[in-house]
């Protein structure tokens, strides 16, 4: 599993786009998978139509029958993104999911949500997945710009510095 979300591509019934994105985020926070799948968005632009000699601004889907999902790929994350309702699937060749490129991404004109951390230096933080799962930590550095923290993890007696992103560590109630 990649440790970093991605952005896939998923296909849905047209004019089911906003649905996908509601119905979606829905089982997310029943499933409480917030840290496997981050964002979820449909793209829109600004088109100036002309009705009756009068202009009017309108928000359009840039991609009519898309919905993109920023998710770390699991088997639940999947399972749950494949099994909404309105979703026909993810684009890709055969059932494999493709992910973005960061170009790509750019070029679509993705705007993510800027991550909310609610973390201090010297705070204590347990990780929550990637290599070093489940290890507690004590936090050093915090980097908002790239979305990671400098933090001690306490390894076999041992204390080790790791950079880990946002989504990777919760803060210890």
């Amino acid at each position: 599993m990649s440790e970093r979300a991605r952005w896939y591509v998923v296909h849905t019934y047209s004019g089911y786009e906003n649905k996908v994105k509601a119905n979606l985020e829905k089982a997310i926070e029943n499933r409480n998978l917030q840290s496997f799948i981050q964002d979820v968005q449909v793209p829109m632009e600004e088109v100036i139509e002309e009705k009756d000699g009068k202009q009017k601004v309108t928000q359009k889907k840039k991609f009519p029958g898309y919905v993109l999902v920023k998710m770390m790929m699991t088997d639940d994350s999947w399972y749950v993104v494949r099994n909404t309702r309105g979703v026909t699937g993810f684009v890709g060749p055969g059932s494999k999911p493709v992910p973005l490129t960061d170009e790509e991404v750019e070029s679509m004109g993705v705007n993510e949500a800027p991550i909310e951390i609610n973390l201090e230096v010297g705070e204590s933080i347990r990780i929550v997945s990637g290599p070093l799962k489940d290890f507690m930590a004590t936090i050093q550095e915090i980097n908002p710009e790239k979305h990671k923290v400098k933090a001690l993890v306490d390894m076999f007696g041992r204390e080790t510095l790791a950079e880990l992103d946002f989504h990777q560590v919760e803060k210890l109630d």
